[in-house]
């Protein structure tokens, strides 16, 4: 039987997503949601998306959600105004730039169309298995069809500090703690800091629980 994983924020951290894949059993059959973050703080976030492109070969099921350093990446790289000038730069955008290899003042940034499609074509939200999936949370209250981009990339406390019920558990991840934030069967977040020195998490989910957690620490691909 197919089984359903998710993997938090990775940020640029190619080696640690490396050593996840090759430590979680992954069949081609199953569901994996990758809860967005790919860029970003980490030294190789062009790497991250050639990494995630391939797994996706093997992996026909992968669902990519879009973060909001991915929404930043791509205001910035066409222009678009949606974010104060220089706000992408001083969230980490520097590595990400470096790892395409590019200099911010020459215009048109150009990357591999691949990795361009790749960007556009991040998803907000994703349910599958009974959970929602979603990059930062939901805004209590809100049916979930009605849910604005802005709150499923950027909101915090006003989501995971409330008791809202939103029908099913939500898998998240945008905000990094220590350890899985574990509130199921209502919150599942996933973000635990591989981009601040702490580690990458994966989980296998099913029955409205996580069924096996994967861990990859930064002193592993450090040492």
């Amino acid at each position: 039987m197919p089984s359903l994983y998710a993997i938090g924020d990775i940020h640029g951290q190619r080696d640690m997503l490396d050593l996840m894949i090759q430590r979680v059993p992954f069949q081609p059959e199953d569901e994996v949601v990758f809860i967005g973050d790919y860029i970003d703080r980490g030294p190789d976030s062009k790497g991250v998306v050639d990494r995630v492109l391939e797994f996706k070969l093997h992996h026909p099921r992968t669902i990519c959600l879009r973060g909001n350093h991915e929404d930043m990446f791509l205001d910035f790289l066409h222009e678009q105004g949606g974010y104060q000038p220089n706000v992408f730069m001083m969230n980490g955008g520097w590595a990400t730039l470096e790892s395409y290899g590019l200099d911010p003042r020459a215009r048109p940034l150009r990357l591999p169309p691949l990795h361009v499609a790749f960007f556009q074509d991040l998803r907000y939200r994703h349910e599958a298995g009974g959970f929602h999936f979603v990059h930062a949370g939901f805004r209590p209250g809100v049916p979930i069809p009605e849910q604005t981009p802005t709150d499923m990339l950027w909101i915090r406390q006003e989501f995971f500090e409330s008791d809202a019920d939103f029908g099913r558990p939500v898998v998240f991840g945008h905000t990094p703690m220590r350890e899985v934030f574990d509130r199921l069967p209502r919150l599942l977040g996933i973000d635990t800091g591989a981009a601040y020195g702490n580690k990458l998490t994966c989980v296998r989910l099913g029955e409205g629980k996580a069924l096996d957690l994967y861990e990859v620490h930064v002193s592993e691909v450090r040492a």
